[in-house]
């Protein structure tokens, strides 16, 4: 029998494919093509690759390790690349700053930069409690928000934050007690109102006009959201003046507030569950409350 290649062989018109075949086949196998996708498996090969080049055959610098690299990043993203650069200088003065002796006060940046202001209500009693009453006023304007939010508004979500806020604050409190300030300038007017003990971390104050401030935010209150912080950073500046709080329990009274308000949404989102009060922002949280 002869192969199957010898009729061809035998004619040559049958071997050649007619021009209309070739265009024809040309068009079949052009659409044929225009449908194949690339297999998973050379979709993988790619990083299979790059993690053969780590794992394999060797490991290469990221591209990111690069001087253009490098450059590329603190173009991009200025404000990690400042934390970076704040984390190299404060592990060299962290561990080359000498260390507060145990019989010394403590040494606090915002004391010594408000030491004028305290000298001035040290020396004129009637300031010192002129102060501590508008401070005492703007206290219970904070407190007056949140409640109104959550009886009138029906919107919980500052309350519940507050709620969450001072009782983390009393847990810090009772758990680390640190000692009032030598030059501390109570005043009958102040709040807690009697001039009583109080907890020195975190800031109550500060946290509480924080939460406030956010839930302005929220329903649109800007200038009023404003005023609330301009008032919060002068009640930052008297509480440092007459000694009511150190400068770190400012500083985690502001995070303490913004995290209670943030970690409030969460809670409400999660009981809400219907994907439409993102963050309270539709002013339905109340439901959560009576349907829970």
């Amino acid at each position: 029998m002869p192969p199957p290649s010898l009729p061809a062989a035998r004619d040559p018109a049958a071997a050649v494919p007619t021009t209309a075949a070739r265009r024809r086949s040309s068009k079949e196998g052009g659409a044929t093509a225009a449908k194949v996708h690339p297999a998973p498996a050379e979709k993988e090969g790619k990083k299979m690759g790059a993690a053969a080049v780590a794992g394999g055959e060797g490991w290469r610098l990221p591209e990111w390790c690069s001087a253009a690299g490098v450059a590329g990043i603190l173009r991009r993203h200025p404000l990690p690349a400042l934390f970076a650069c704040g984390l190299l200088l404060f592990m060299a003065v962290e561990y080359t700053i000498p260390m507060v002796k145990p019989d010394a006060p403590p040494l606090d940046v915002g004391f010594v930069a408000t030491q004028g202001m305290h000298d001035a209500v040290a020396a004129r009693p009637w300031l010192n409690s002129f102060l501590a009453a508008l401070n005492t006023v703007f206290v219970a304007m904070q407190a007056g928000y949140i409640l109104w939010a959550i009886l009138f508004e029906q919107r919980p979500r500052a309350a519940v934050a507050a709620l969450m806020m001072f009782t983390c604050r009393g847990m810090l409190g009772c758990a680390t007690q640190l000692p009032l300030p030598d030059e501390f300038l109570g005043s009958g007017m102040d709040f807690p109102v009697g001039n009583v003990s109080f907890f020195l971390f975190f800031s109550g104050h500060v946290a509480g006009a924080v939460i406030a401030a956010a839930d302005m935010r929220r329903e649109g209150r800007v200038a009023l959201a404003r005023l609330y912080d301009a008032l919060n950073v002068l009640q930052v500046v008297r509480l440092l003046a007459c000694r009511g709080h150190y400068t770190i329990d400012l500083a985690v009274g502001v995070g303490a507030g913004v995290l209670f308000d943030t970690i409030a949404g969460w809670y409400f989102d999660a009981k809400n569950a219907d994907g439409k009060n993102a963050h309270c922002r539709s002013c339905q949280c109340h439901k959560a409350l009576l349907s829970h």
